[in-house]
């Protein structure tokens, strides 16, 4: 190996020695253990591999030095045109076992990859909504890019390094000593003038590439949130672009800086560790050729220490960091363990039941709720903090009892807060009560699969939340077997037809990230259409038609009344008036529930629910008296008109 290319190996060691020293986990080697243990075959062969790779290196050198024997002893031609040939069949050799060696490392540490990526995401996508809540993503995206890569290297790299330079250079050591254990001392010597300036400086360059790395991800952040079209809108609306731009401009600059010394020190560094490594072989030629002249050593033994001398100093500074090495990748396993080891608060029972065939029953028998504490849910390295909010365990719902019959509707009204949406996330088991029971069709939530409530209960939310992807692939999440005919018709129902046939490639349009390509009135429809689509028995409606105007909302109104037909809907809503129709309505405040009857029954009553609609809906009702209709009452009367039943009628606007 080139001596300028053990110089960059040296201060690449030294650079990765900063990693804190942690004590070696037993625990933590048995699981590493597992996941290799699949790849166990290919692990032996790679190992095998480098170990005759690392006795190849050692023999070429030998081989010189016997053809510079031969020449010096006039031995015939033939000798030294035969160990040229096997000098030539050992490279060829060594390359293609170099090549092969290089595949199965390949092999070894993309499977790794891969079984770690895939174990992590399908552990994450098991985390309740709370941990997405607190949860960073972008920390979590580190853990499935930075530390992931980082562990399979113990495999790939670290691995065979250790191996095949621990045979290297006891191989190269032992040929050595035994051509001249003086010129093997003074090769040892010299060493540590190796390994100390690697040191040094690879600590200098550890901390510029830290502060470079720091830089770098304070602009990708100021990136990420500045490119994206809110915070693009947001900028435009309040930001102050030249700051922006100067802020930026601040980090880029510092990021050159440091790029333009961390070259310089290279390049001084590595200059300098050449001309030592110049000088070593100088001494080794000057000293082997002294005692070469003296008659005590071969001239073929003086080329043979050389050559070797320049493969002895990459194994010895490589072994030295070779702990450290080691520890770094453990500290990646640790890391990839930590997200692993975070036990998902909703499990699916090993035997669990099926909803029953036929319309679906809800009800909720005195439940009672508190959102988890972040320590159960979430992880401080993960919302990257120093310690996790101890807050929590506060309960919210407190003895909520109702039951909505097959076919009916149930209205949730109330102030901002009160628990309505929380009750709503109970259902499809976003989160599980601390008390009580949901029931579909009279069997518990919990005791049901994950995909049998998938496919009984189907939710809008408020937000209209879409993917970065086609139309037609943010559908098909619904049901995706659903033929082109299927979507077509529920486009139409959605009231999108237009929409669809008006853009470039039709289903196959892209909607952009949350899809933001399309109106917020548009994003919703688009979700109803997918709710349409699934054809659920239970209806969960979370202020679904918050975001459309009063065109759009009559005409969605219309095709939720064909989606609500015979099934049973929870509706939350704000807007008193859309709910008059529904069978029963609930009253929640302060996470209980304070009043329920239907629309004459609770303004008979003269409590909560007739105070809210005093308040809040007295000019509107006053304005359809007069003959002018608002909005949400247009969309009440096109729906009563329409013969569409009336529990079509569903929320518009608030939250809770």
């Amino acid at each position: 190996m080139d001596m300028e290319v053990t110089a960059w190996m040296s201060m690449y060691h030294a650079m990765n020695a900063e990693e804190e020293r942690r004590p070696f986990s037993r625990a933590t080697l048995r699981r590493i253990l597992a996941f290799a243990r699949p790849h166990r075959r290919m692990l032996v062969q790679f190992l095998l591999l480098s170990v005759v790779l690392a006795v190849l290196a050692v023999a070429t050198p030998v081989l010189a030095g016997r053809v510079v024997d031969a020449i010096v002893d006039g031995d015939e031609t033939s000798t030294v045109v035969t160990l040229a040939l096997i000098i030539a069949g050992l490279a060829i050799v060594e390359a293609g076992l170099g090549l092969l060696n290089r595949w199965l490392s390949a092999r070894i540490g993309e499977g790794l990859i891969l079984d770690l990526r895939r174990t992590v995401f399908d552990h994450v996508q098991q985390m309740p909504v709370a941990f997405f809540t607190r949860t960073r993503t972008g920390a979590l995206v580190s853990r499935l890019n930075n530390d992931v890569i980082g562990a399979q290297r113990a495999f790939s790299d670290t691995l065979s390094g250790v191996v095949g330079n621990l045979v290297a250079l006891v191989l190269t050591l032992a040929v050595m000593l035994s051509l001249s254990w003086q010129v093997t001392l003074l090769a040892l010597v010299l060493l540590p003038v190796f390994v100390v300036p690697a040191r040094r400086m690879g600590t200098r360059m550890a901390s510029l590439e830290r502060e470079a790395a720091n830089h770098n991800a304070a602009m990708g952040t100021q990136m990420t949130e500045r490119f994206s079209a809110p915070g693009a809108t947001l900028v435009k609306l309040f930001g102050r672009p030249a700051h922006e731009s100067a802020e930026f401009a601040g980090r880029a600059a510092r990021v050159r800086d440091i790029g333009v010394r961390t070259a310089m020190v290279q390049t001084v560094f590595v200059t300098a560790l050449t001309l030592v490594s110049a000088l070593a072989l100088a001494l080794v030629y000057g000293l082997g050729g002294f005692y070469a002249l003296r008659g005590s050593l071969d001239a073929g033994a003086v080329v043979t220490l050389a050559l070797l001398l320049t493969r002895l100093y990459a194994p010895l500074t490589a072994l030295a960091s070779a702990r450290v090495e080691v520890m770094t990748a453990l500290v990646s396993f640790e890391r990839v363990f930590e997200v692993l080891d975070l036990e998902p608060l909703i499990r699916e029972r090993p035997d669990p039941l099926q909803v029953p065939d036929g319309p679906v029953s809800v009800e909720f028998e005195d439940v009672r709720f508190a959102y988890p504490a972040a320590d159960k849910v979430s992880l401080a390295s993960l919302e990257e903090v120093a310690k996790l909010d101890t807050r929590g365990g506060v309960e919210v719902l407190h003895g909520v009892s109702f039951r909505a019959e097959p076919g009916q509707m149930v209205a949730l009204v109330g102030s901002s807060g009160a628990g309505k949406s929380t009750i709503a996330s109970l259902l499809p088991r976003l989160y599980d009560v601390d008390a009580g029971a949901v029931r579909l069709s009279g069997v518990d939530v919990r005791d049901l699969s994950f995909a049998s409530i998938r496919d009984a209960l189907g939710m809008v939310t408020q937000d209209g939340h879409l993917f970065h992807d086609t139309i037609r692939a943010n559908l098909v999440l619904a049901r995706p077997e659903a033929t082109d005919a299927e979507l077509d018709e529920v486009l139409r129902r959605a009231r999108l037809t237009d929409l669809v046939a008006a853009l470039p490639d039709g289903l196959d349009t892209v909607v952009g990230e949350r899809g933001y390509r399309l109106s917020g009135g548009e994003r919703q429809r688009l979700t109803i259409a997918r709710l349409l689509l699934a054809r659920p028995r239970v209806v969960i409606l979370d202020e679904a038609t918050a975001h459309l105007d009063s065109t759009s909302e009559a005409a969605v109104q219309q095709a939720l009344g064909e989606a609500l037909a015979g099934r049973t809907a929870i509706v939350i809503a704000h807007r008193l008036s859309t709910v008059r129709a529904a069978d029963l309505i609930l009253v929640v405040e302060a996470g209980r529930v304070v009043e329920r009857g239907t629309h004459e029954e609770l303004l008979a009553a003269g409590g909560r629910y007739e105070e809210l609609y005093r308040t809040q809906f007295a000019a509107p009702e006053r304005a359809e008296a007069s003959g002018t209709k608002p909005a949400g009452l247009a969309s009440e009367h096109a729906v009563r008109g329409s013969g569409v039943r009336t529990e079509a009628v569903v929320p518009v606007q608030g939250g809770g």
